[in-house]
C-alpha cells in the first residue's frame, strides 16, 4: 500500500475497488478508483476522502508520508459518497483539520454525516489559502456535475484537482495516463463521460472556455477516479470535441426483440449503412451494455432505435433503454424509430416522440406487421443508407 509521489511532495493516497461492477447501473466491468491526494507543506492538506469501507487502505499509505493525525486541511470537492463517506473516519483521526468546502458542500455534508464539532469553513471560486511554500486556488464547478462541486488548483505546481471531471471508472495499478496507455485512458474517459457528464454539455463548454481564458496553466490534472493526466491537452481536446457533439460518419443500431422481427429489421439498417461506408454498431438492449451503447451514441451522427410491440406500447427493456438516454441528452443526432407489431404500432410510435424529444433529425419510422417479407427487408436497408448518406 504506497503512496504514489505525483508531484515534489504531493502524493496520491487513494484507493483501488478491483471488484465493484456497478455504479449508478453504469456496468464498472474494471473497477474504479477513489482518488486522494496528500500535500505535504507547512499545513498538511488532503485533497477528497475515499468511500467509507476503503479509508482503512488509504490511511495506510497516508502513513507512510505523516501521522494522518496531523493532518491541517481536508478539502472537500464534492459530496456525493463514493468521495465524501470516508470523511466522518477521516475526521475521527485528524481530530484538528479545517475542512475547506464549498457552502453547498457544508450544507450537505451536514445532511449525510454527524458535522457536530467539526471546523469547516466555506470557500469560493477564486478564493485562496496559503498552506506554506503553496497556495490553493478553488474554482467553482456548480452542478459538473452536482450543486457542491469545485475543483482545487496547486497554484505553484500547476496541478488542477478536477474531482469528477476527466475521470475513469478503472481499477489499476497505474497512475498515469502513458503507463496505463493514452489512448485506452481517453476511451475509459469517454465511457465515463457519455454515461456522467454528457448531459452537462453546455456547462463544460462554458467552464473549459472559462479555464482558457483565464490563462490557467495546467500541467497535470489528478481526478477523483482513474489515471492522473500527465498529458492534460490532450484529455482537454477530447473534452471539447464531446462537449460539441462532434460526430464521425457512424450509425448506431440499438434494439431489442421478441420473436427476430425486429432484430431481422436492425441487421438489414446496419447492412444498409455499412453499403455507403459509414462505421455500424448494432447493439442488442438486453445483451449489451447500456454504457456501451451510449458511448457509442456518444459521436454517432445517426442513431437507429427498434422495438417490437407488447400490450401497446414499448418493450420494457427498450422503455427503460430510452429513459437512460433521454437523461443524458445527446444531441446533432438523425434518427430512425422502427419495429414490428401484432395488433399496432404504438412502440415505434413511442420511440419516434422521444427521439423528437431529444431534437433528432428524424427519418419516417419504419413499422412491420409480424415478420418482415424481402420487401420490407429491402426497405430497412434502404432506410439505413439513407441515415449513412
Amino acid at each position: 500500500m504506497k503512496p504514489v509521489e505525483i508531484k515534489d511532495n504531493v502524493f496520491w493516497v487513494g484507493a483501488i475497488d478491483w471488484n465493484e461492477r456497478d455504479f449508478h447501473n453504469f456496468l464498472t466491468r474494471r473497477g474504479l478508483t477513489y482518488n486522494s491526494y496528500l500535500i505535504m507543506d507547512e499545513k498538511i492538506t488532503l485533497i477528497d476522502t475515499v468511500k467509507h469501507k476503503f479509508v482503512k487502505e488509504s490511511m495506510e499509505r497516508i502513513k507512510k508520508v505523516v501521522d494522518p493525525s496531523e493532518i491541517d486541511y481536508v478539502v472537500v470537492n464534492h459530496i456525493e459518497p463514493d468521495h465524501s463517506s470516508g470523511l466522518p473516519d477521516t475526521m475521527k483521526i485528524a481530530k484538528n483539520a479545517t475542512i475547506l468546502c464549498s457552502q453547498r458542500a457544508k450544507d450537505g455534508i451536514c445532511k449525510y454525516y454527524d458535522c457536530e464539532g467539526w471546523d469547516i469553513r466555506v470557500v469560493k471560486g477564486g478564493d485562496e489559502v496559503k498552506i506554506g511554500k503553496r497556495t490553493l486556488t478553488f474554482i467553482d464547478m456548480t452542478m459538473l456535475h452536482w450543486p457542491d462541486s469545485m475543483a482545487t488548483y496547486l497554484k505553484e505546481d500547476k496541478l488542477l484537482f478536477s474531482n469528477d471531471a476527466f475521470g475513469q471508472h478503472i481499477a489499476s495499478e497505474e497512475r498515469f495516463d502513458e503507463e496505463l496507455g493514452l489512448e485506452e485512458a481517453i476511451s475509459w474517459t469517454k465511457l465515463y463521460y457519455a454515461n456522467i457528464l454528457m448531459p452537462l454539455a453546455g456547462l463544460i463548454k462554458k467552464k473549459l472556455s472559462e479555464i482558457q481564458s483565464s490563462g490557467l496553466e495546467i500541467e497535470m490534472i489528478a481526478p477523483s477516479h482513474g489515471v492522473i493526466w500527465k498529458n492534460p491537452g490532450r484529455i482537454v481536446e477530447a473534452y471539447s470535441k464531446w462537449a460539441n457533439f462532434e460526430s464521425g460518419n457512424k450509425v448506431v443500431v440499438v434494439f431489442d426483440t421478441m420473436w427476430h422481427s425486429t432484430e431481422k429489421l436492425a441487421e438489414a439498417i446496419a447492412d444498409g449503412a455499412g453499403s455507403e461506408g459509414a462505421e455500424v454498431r448494432l447493439f442488442h438492449i438486453r445483451k449489451d451494455p447500456w454504457a456501451d451503447i451510449v458511448t457509442e451514441i456518444l459521436d454517432a451522427k445517426a442513431v437507429a432505435i427498434g422495438s417490437p410491440t407488447i400490450h401497446n406500447g414499448l418493450f420494457p427493456p427498450v422503455a427503460g433503454f430510452l429513459t437512460y438516454l433521454k437523461g443524458l441528452k445527446p444531441q446533432n443526432k438523425k434518427g430512425l424509430a422502427f419495429g414490428s407489431y401484432g395488433w399496432n404500432g404504438n412502440a415505434v410510435k413511442e420511440i419516434q416522440k422521444i427521439l423528437e424529444e431529444l431534437k433528432f433529425e428524424t427519418l419516417e419510422p419504419l413499422m412491420v406487421k409480424f415478420r418482415p417479407t424481402e420487401e420490407e427487408l429491402q426497405k430497412a436497408f434502404e432506410l439505413g443508407a439513407e441515415l449513412a448518406r
